[in-house]
């Protein structure tokens, strides 16, 4: 049966830890290997040289002066401190002169450089003999384990057969080796001690967040659309990742905000419009009329119809227009013209009303954006100003006022109408079916101004109401990508 492993090995960041921990350590290791024995060459290349040295000295002397020369030579130098391994050897490899005092077998035999490092013992380190090692034949074959070295050498044969040995002891390598092997391994030791805590310092930390996001991400698939993934202010890829989601959350809290409102209005404010229709049909079959009666309620109810068709569409286009989504292509359009022709519009309204409406329009104002939309925002606006300053029976002025300023396009619709003084009226009525109780004689669905505050949202821009004193501005604000 598999033993479950704990929930800190089962992350991605725990086996890429472990991954990068055996990388470093099989490389680590390599490394040391590979400094060691490279060290190691080097001192054994520049040993070599020094002995190659000492034997072409000890040649030239053995030629000067021969045997003796050669003796004196090698007991001056054997004497110095630190000094090399010298042995002079008879035809037999018993031991005349040097500072060696015994050699692992089979060293003597061969001329030329030792093919491995060998064992041997100084003068005068071997201590108390049996009688039986004394009187041995060969003193290669006295050795102390206890007592002995390694070193490597070169052996020469003299044409009197007699036998030269010069060498160096490796002790000095070795312990350079050893050395460098127990610095590269507490270094080692140490910068796996601090990967360990970095990764308890800083790993920890990511996965206790990564966690936390986790958990939040589970409450949010519960159905807690207003929960939000933590963000710690450190502007790291989790803050980023964690920015992000919660913007996405807040996109789609907002919508589903809007659908329920819709349906909500929907249920409350089209159930009176509908049954009026109802009503109307149903007293038209039930009452004894003329043609000339059922043909007014038939045309009645149509017109009903057509101005709930209306209001279906404008809020399908209010939906599309928030969750941004819409089909509705931007292209660069002349903001003037389009305002010149809105108004042109509604002029004959204004002067059956008594009144007129002004246009102050800066000339060659572009924007990038829809001039359907733009064009039924503003319609929807002037309507409003139209109607609501004539209710009372006064003469409508509309100003409409288009400008190019630092960073935006503006464009206000101001009339004389009661307006609206609360401000948090103004706020109110660009939400959907909202009207307020001085309006609601007036004909209407309530979606005019929430359509133009969606128009202003798909184009970036913003939708405000000030007071005109008297009256009200609607001022659309358009973001700075005019040209012209």
């Amino acid at each position: 049966m598999a033993t479950a492993l704990p929930p800190i090995l089962r992350t991605t960041a725990s086996r890429l830890s472990a991954l990068y921990l055996l990388l470093f350590a099989v490389c680590a290791v390599v490394l040391v290997f590979y400094m060691t024995s490279l060290s190691a060459r080097m001192l054994t290349a520049q040993t070599m040289e020094t002995i190659n040295e000492e034997a072409s000295d000890l040649g030239r002397a053995y030629q000067r002066g021969g045997l003796p020369l050669l003796v004196r030579m090698i007991g001056q130098r054997s004497r110095q401190p630190g000094a090399n391994l010298y042995l002079i050897a008879d035809a037999n490899g018993r031991i005349l002169a040097g500072n060696v005092e015994s050699l692992q077998p089979g060293i003597l035999e061969t001329e030329g450089w030792t093919e491995v490092p060998f064992r041997y013992e100084r003068y005068g380190e071997s201590g108390e003999r049996s009688q039986a090692q004394e009187n041995a034949t060969f003193p290669e074959a006295r050795i102390d384990p206890r007592a002995s070295h390694d070193a490597i050498a070169l052996v020469l044969r003299l044409p009197n057969q007699m036998i030269i040995l010069v060498g160096r002891d490796l002790g000095e390598p070795q312990r350079f080796r050893d050395v460098v092997r127990q610095s590269l391994m507490i270094a080692l030791g140490m910068m796996g001690l601090g990967g360990i805590l970095i990764w308890f310092l800083v790993g920890r930390r990511a996965l206790i967040r990564i966690d936390n996001i986790s958990r939040a991400g589970r409450r949010i698939m519960g159905g807690d659309l207003n929960g939000r993934l933590p963000v710690t202010g450190a502007g790291d890829e989790f803050d980023r990742l964690s920015e992000n989601l919660n913007a996405m959350l807040a996109k789609i809290a907002s919508l589903n905000d809007g659908l329920r409102q819709v349906s909500d209005n929907i249920a409350h404010d089209l159930k009176t419009p509908l049954t009026r229709l109802r009503n109307r049909a149903e007293g038209a079959i039930s009452a004894n009329a003329t043609p000339e009666e059922y043909r007014a309620a038939l045309e009645q109810t149509i017109r009903e119809s057509d101005q709930l068709i209306k209001t279906f569409n404008a809020i399908l286009m209010i939906s599309r227009l928030e969750a941004g989504y819409s089909s509705e292509q931007t292209t660069s359009i002349d903001l003037s013209a389009t305002v010149r022709d809105v108004a042109e519009l509604y002029e004959p309204l204004a002067e059956e009303a008594g009144g007129r409406i002004e246009v102050a329009v800066d000339d060659g104002v572009t924007i990038e954006g829809n001039r359907e939309l733009v064009a039924q925002a503003l319609s929807n606006i002037v309507d409003n100003a139209i109607k609501y300053a004539s209710a009372d029976g006064a003469k409508p002025e509309v100003r409409i006022h288009l400008e190019k300023t630092a960073g935006e396009v503006r464009l206000s619709v101001s009339d004389n109408g009661p307006g609206i003084p609360d401000e948090s009226d103004r706020k109110l009525v660009t939400e959907r079916f909202v009207r307020l109780e001085k309006s609601r004689s007036q004909p209407g669905s309530g979606l005019g101004l929430s359509l133009a505050k969606a128009v202003m949202k798909f184009h970036g821009g913003k939708l405000d109401l000030t007071p005109a004193n008297p009256g009200l501005t609607v001022i659309m604000s358009f973001p700075g990508r005019e040209s012209g």
